[in-house]
């Protein structure tokens, strides 16, 4: 991939030193870790906005379908699991 961006930032003289010689010790360039953890920054980011997506998602349509009526309330999912939890301690 072609390097046509230059990205400057100031950070504290000890995080510098500490990393260039992290990076030394790995006989690896700086430029190429960093461009490493913003692309692992990245990837976490969209993952992250993925999640949430699926998740709003789910939500809605659960929504839906207790509005149409097709859903169970609190009250009968934890007797469900109470029983399934009575039956499984009863076989134990």
């Amino acid at each position: 991939m072609a390097k046509e961006a230059v990205f400057t930032m100031k950070l504290e003289a000890d995080l510098r030193a500490d990393f260039m010689a992290e990076t030394d010790a790995l006989h690896r360039p700086a430029s190429q870790v960093v461009r490493e953890l913003m692309r692992e920054f990245v990837d976490q980011q969209r993952l992250k906005r993925e999640h949430s997506a699926f998740v709003e998602r789910k939500v809605a349509l659960a929504r839906t379908s207790m509005q149409a009526g097709r859903g169970y309330g609190n009250d009968e999912v934890e007797a469900e699991f109470a029983s399934r939890r009575a039956r499984v301690t009863d076989q134990a």
